[in-house]
């Protein structure tokens, strides 16, 4: 049961008690869907990695109170299997965050969960349905203006994953202590008033080798898509957000919640945004202080507001 501390906690027992979530009073209590949320045709996201302390909860919830659309996409990583193997963990935040997802599928949003290589244990129950939510193992999405998209998680195409799984495991412990860095340097960050940053995001665009990986997995993704006659895709898996248009294939990945805390939307009219939630927080921000500072200039001087 989520929640709990059982380290025999299987995919089975997570999905089962997922219906139960939505009846549960959230720890962080939702925003009122009709307080100015911005309202899109579809909104992907990826690797969110609940049940890891890399996960930003608390980031994520504020773009689930301020977001809305017809249709969600889940594309993997959503839960961390493989750090839930090993300890558990999962606050009541975590608990939020599911709630919120279901609350949505309740409230008439298609939910389609795509589980990945993290989160593999759900794809036993492709096909199936948990509390408003599809579990598909990749999905077709048209949008708005004609385009055909292949969504998948895209750990399919990881050279790394297919040919050496233990490697895999080696970088996933790497992974975790820089994540580790990076909660203490951002934790430094909030005490002297500075946004968040992301250091691993940082460092993967400085190291070379890096750089080459993401480059040949996004040609690697889009020759697949073109071999199935689509206009485009739309992935996570490698925690880069990122459009490309590779020989004519659109290339999206919709990022993550660990480092860069991305998501993918469209729009009404079919146009495709990535959205950097950091940045939209401090534009929200930045916005309301202007909006107060000329509240209180109208206050001050109501003679010159009224002027202007």
């Amino acid at each position: 049961m989520l929640g709990s501390t059982d380290d025999t906690t299987t995919g089975a027992d997570v999905l089962a008690s997922l219906p139960s979530l939505v009846a549960r009073e959230p720890s962080v209590p939702e925003a009122a869907p009709e307080e100015g949320r911005r309202r899109f045709r579809t909104i992907w996201i990826s690797d969110v990695h609940l049940g890891t302390k890399g996960c930003n909860a608390a980031l994520l919830i504020d773009f689930l109170d301020n977001v809305d659309s017809d249709t969600m996409y889940l594309v993997g990583d959503i839960i961390d299997g493989w750090r839930l193997k090993k300890k558990f963990y999962w606050p009541a935040t975590h608990n939020d965050i599911v709630w919120r997802i279901l609350k949505r599928a309740k409230r008439g949003t298609r939910i389609i969960y795509i589980p990945g290589n993290h989160d593999e244990m759900f794809r036993q129950f492709t096909g199936l349905n948990f509390g408003g939510v599809e579990i598909k193992r990749a999905a077709f999405h048209d949008t708005a203006d004609g385009r055909r998209l292949m969504v998948l998680h895209g750990d399919e195409f990881d050279t790394v994953m297919l040919a050496h799984r233990w490697l895999a495991f080696v970088g996933d412990a790497l992974y975790v202590s820089l994540m580790g860095l990076n909660r203490w340097v951002n934790s430094a960050r909030r005490r002297l008033g500075m946004p968040y940053w992301s250091l691993s995001k940082m460092a993967k665009h400085k190291v070379k080798n890096a750089v080459e990986f993401i480059s040949k997995y996004e040609e690697v993704v889009a020759r697949a898509a073109a071999e199935r006659k689509v206009d485009g895709v739309v992935c996570g898996h490698i925690h880069t957000a990122e459009f490309r248009n590779i020989d004519g294939i659109e290339y999206w990945n919709d990022g993550d919640w660990v480092e860069g805390c991305n998501a993918l939307v469209e729009h009404f009219d079919g146009r495709m945004e990535i959205l950097h939630w950091p940045e939209e927080i401090a534009k929200r921000e930045a916005a309301r202080a202007a909006s107060a500072e000329q509240a209180l200039v109208a206050v001050r001087n109501p003679g010159l507001a009224a002027a202007a």
